[in-house]
């Protein structure tokens, strides 16, 4: 078969949901069990035809012991000659025998053959030899003749008989033929009824399986495809309900990876009018800088590193889960400005009741790309800010504060919220763009580009603790390559 021929089976074989029937697992078992019940009958078929031909001996020297006794409890001469061959003719025996006492005595005979060709001895008959003289009958015999001896019953005498092979051998084959076709028609009906039961028990739900999976490659986004797992609690069960799982799984990962190209898409839409809009905007902020007024120059050079920072994310919107985030600009930092910088890019209104704290020590320093590093932080203070804010009751303490402490070359900052902690959901999917966001309506992607950013810098994001009243995450930034386990494990200690 050239390849150009298999591809085309396999293409043939993709489109439609049924094995052709020469390759199908019903018909590979059906041939399996038949062949292996026949091989289980060859060892039945040898010891039954052997023992055939035992009982087929026995049985005429019992009767010849039987036509012995008479003769020999009758006067002498009593039978004709005529009777006596006729009793001979009956058994098909040439001659019968009687020892007793060491002594033989000839009953009567019809001829004496010229030679004996097997002696055949009941009594000690051993099963290899039974076995072995059986095939040797059946395959070779016919034309010898065989002198059977051993005693009858419980007499104390050994009767002899001489006998021709060919009626041995006519009834052997007669009986192996009826075993044969015995022994063909076990494996037959054995076969069907093992194959109905296993076609019932675990072709069919293969079957069933193989069409969920090649109609689920064809349309993974219909739910319908979904195989429906059955209630067994065996392989086949676990196999199904694993298979539904996996399926489920993949469509909702396709359901996301959809998500994500058209959210890329609707944003890339808008990306082109927003750059202009901001660029208007620094502009008319340029302007501003010319006001004389003592709160403008305040607010101005602020309200211009936010245009910046606008500007910078409206050229890079399309970066995450396109390309890889660019490779951080590391310098030496005061981490508590930064800090500053993200609490005044929260925008809280003056009246909020959500207090921030820096408890960043002036001359703390860090090792980070500044632009990224502010970009971790504002995700997850604007996270934490999101989950205060819901709480409308006036009466609860409603505080962000943000510290940092160095263990050796780590640097570790800590936020901390008293908001309400992470939902279940959330915490399993962490940092999961789309299913691990903690509020309805939110995509998530706030945690997954704060974690990418932070792995840039070959460090992490940890959630240390989240519960009600209190959730804080570690920001582990390494000043160069070091372990992070000890440090995470002394900050779950501390915690």
């Amino acid at each position: 078969m050239t390849a150009a021929s298999t591809d085309k089976d396999d293409t043939a074989f993709s489109a439609g949901s049924q094995v052709p029937l020469s390759r199908g697992l019903s018909t590979k078992l059906l041939v399996i069990t038949i062949l292996f019940v026949m091989l289980a009958e060859i060892f039945i078929f040898v010891p039954s035809v052997s023992n055939y031909r035992v009982r087929w001996l026995e049985d005429r020297l019992a009767t010849a012991a039987a036509v012995g006794i008479v003769l020999m409890e009758s006067e002498p001469g009593s039978l004709s000659r005529e009777v006596q061959d006729d009793v001979l003719i009956a058994l098909g025996a040439k001659a019968v025998a009687v020892r007793d006492e060491g002594s033989s005595k000839l009953l009567v005979v019809t001829e004496v053959p010229p030679q004996v060709d097997v002696h055949i001895d009941l009594a000690h008959l051993s099963t290899p030899q039974a076995l072995q003289r059986g095939l040797d009958t059946l395959l070779f015999g016919g034309d010898r003749v065989l002198r059977v001896f051993g005693p009858v019953g419980g007499s104390d005498k050994e009767f002899e008989l001489l006998i021709g092979e060919a009626e041995l051998r006519k009834g052997m084959l007669l009986h192996a033929r009826n075993v044969a076709v015995v022994s063909l028609m076990i494996p037959l009906v054995t076969a069907m009824l093992v194959f109905w039961a296993i076609n019932r028990m675990m072709i069919r739900p293969i079957r069933k399986m193989t069409r969920s999976m090649l109609d689920f490659a064809r349309s993974p986004d219909d739910p319908l495809h979904i195989i429906r797992p059955s209630l067994r609690d065996d392989e086949i069960g676990v196999a199904e309900r694993e298979l539904a799982s996996m399926q489920a799984q993949l469509q909702r990962t396709l359901a996301e990876q959809n998500h994500l190209a058209n959210l890329g898409l609707a944003v890339s839409k808008i990306n082109h009018d927003m750059r202009n809009t901001l660029a208007a905007a620094q502009l008319i902020s340029d302007r501003l800088t010319t006001i004389k007024d003592p709160v403008a120059q305040n607010l101005v050079p602020r309200l211009l590193r936010a245009i910046d920072r606008a500007v910078s994310y409206t050229e890079g919107v399309l970066s995450y889960g396109r390309t890889q985030e660019a490779p951080p600009r590391r310098r030496k930092l005061r981490l508590r400005q930064v800090v500053e910088e993200v609490h005044e890019f929260l925008g809280l209104d003056i009246g909020t009741d959500i207090e921030l704290v820096n408890n960043v020590a002036a001359e703390f320093e860090i090792d980070a790309d500044s632009e990224q590093l502010f970009r971790i932080l504002s995700n997850l203070s604007r996270n934490a800010v999101q989950a205060m804010l819901a709480d409308r009751d006036s009466a609860i303490i409603k505080r962000l504060s943000i510290s940092a402490e160095r263990t050796g070359s780590v640097c570790r900052i800590l936020v901390e919220d008293t908001g309400p902690g992470l939902p279940p959901k959330a915490r399993e999917n962490l940092f999961l763009p789309f299913i691990g966001s903690a509020r309805s309506g939110g995509t998530g992607l706030g945690l997954a580009i704060a974690q990418e950013l932070a792995r840039l810098h070959g460090g992490a994001i940890d959630l240390v603790e989240s519960r009600g009243g209190r959730t804080l995450f570690a920001v582990s930034i390494p000043d160069q390559s070091a372990e992070l386990d000890p440090a995470r494990a002394a900050l779950r200690r501390g915690a």
